[in-house]
């Protein structure tokens, strides 16, 4: 089997044969056999085993036959390098030893050591990167998600800790925000030094923030982390999360390649809002995967047709899959996807050339 790189194509609007898919949480609580692991193992226990934590990777592209892979990992491994002392608490999420609530706790944090206290998930990357025939997304949390969980110390419905130093702080919240984004830099860096193929860079509770707010207190660190990995040649995305599309018209001068969208936003209106500056990835409701298959299949299309009217679009979820996703729902979507596209551009390929013969 040739390898498959129709994913890095879209990200970089370069043509395809088909809308390459992928699934956030695709490796994970959905799948029996992923099940049985757990069983055994935490979440974090698989992450400080890199053959397991690489067989968990794997999963997906054998059973569900997705064009990328995304690393098994959590968005809060790096953390812990910085100084902070937490667990992911199962039906809870991050629960933080030490959260952050004064400047001093700031202070305290300390750089990341990558090679030193993560070697485990460079280890798996390499492992990955060998084993793999589609590209290896890694991934980093973004700042403000990050930051949220640290000062609420779990996760949290208002983020009312978080936004009171936003706001009552600004000091202390961008000396933060500059630790974290250090933190991102160096992590998504040794990440593609590794072996990544691609990064995407989650900030999945931002959309909490009103426009405004996000461009003071978010949008500069946002930035730079990707003018600072500008130098690297592999793709990367930025997914502001939940009900972010309010946010969007304020992403365009980040020097990313692929905004991921929710689905409270169309493909084309999320495209006009970023002024077609950006390929697109997203966004079917992780939820309608309950509803049957007919109904699935109907807002894949509708989906599928908005993307390929420009080039630059990779399928995906607005959202993580829930536990509660079929595994063969999830294969028949993507095989759907799959059919369903490469017809869809051969037929608009045909018509286009057909237009140009008539011009001629």
């Amino acid at each position: 089997m040739s390898y498959n790189d129709r994913f890095i194509r879209a990200c970089r609007k370069e043509s395809v044969d088909r809308v390459p898919v992928w699934y956030m949480r695709q490796a994970g609580r959905y799948d029996p056999d992923y099940r049985k692991i757990k069983e055994k193992y935490s979440l974090l226990e698989i992450c400080k085993q890199p053959e397991l934590a690489a067989e968990v990777t794997m999963m997906p592209i054998r059973k569900l036959g997705v064009d990328a892979a995304i690393l098994y990992s959590d968005i809060m491994n790096p953390v812990g390098s910085i100084g902070i002392d937490f667990d992911i608490v199962q039906n809870i999420g991050p629960v933080i030893a030490n959260p952050i609530r004064s400047r001093a706790d700031v202070e305290r944090l300390k750089p990341i050591d990558v090679e030193g206290d993560l070697p485990h998930i460079l280890e798996t990357i390499r492992i990955l990167d060998k084993e793999l025939e589609v590209p290896l997304i890694t991934f980093a949390g973004a700042p403000f998600t990050i930051a949220s969980y640290l000062i609420e110390g779990r996760p949290s419905k208002n983020y009312l800790r978080t936004k009171a130093m936003m706001y009552g702080e600004p000091d202390v919240w961008f000396m933060l925000m500059d630790k974290l984004g250090d933190m991102v830099i160096t992590y998504l860096r040794a990440h593609m030094q590794a072996g990544g193929k691609a990064f995407q860079l989650f900030d999945s509770w931002v959309g909490a923030l009103a426009p405004d707010d996000f461009e003071r207190f978010v949008l500069p660190t946002i930035s730079r982390i990707f003018e600072s990995l500008s130098d690297l040649p592999q793709p990367n995305i930025y997914f502001p999360g939940v009900s972010s599309g309010e946010l969007l018209p304020k992403l365009g001068r980040l020097k990313a390649d692929v905004i991921g969208l929710d689905w409270r936003v169309s493909i084309p209106e999320g495209r006009r809002r970023l002024e077609n500056r950006f390929a697109v990835q997203g966004n079917l409701d992780p939820v309608l995967l309950e509803a049957p298959m007919e109904v699935i299949e109907a807002e894949a299309k509708k989906i599928i047709d908005y993307g390929i009217q420009q080039p630059g679009y990779v399928f995906n979820l607005g959202h993580g899959l829930y536990p509660e996703a079929s595994l063969d729902k999830l294969r028949q979507l993507t095989e759907f996807i799959h059919r369903y596209s490469e017809q869809a551009i051969a037929e608009q390929t045909t018509g286009k050339g057909a237009a140009d013969h008539g011009r001629n």
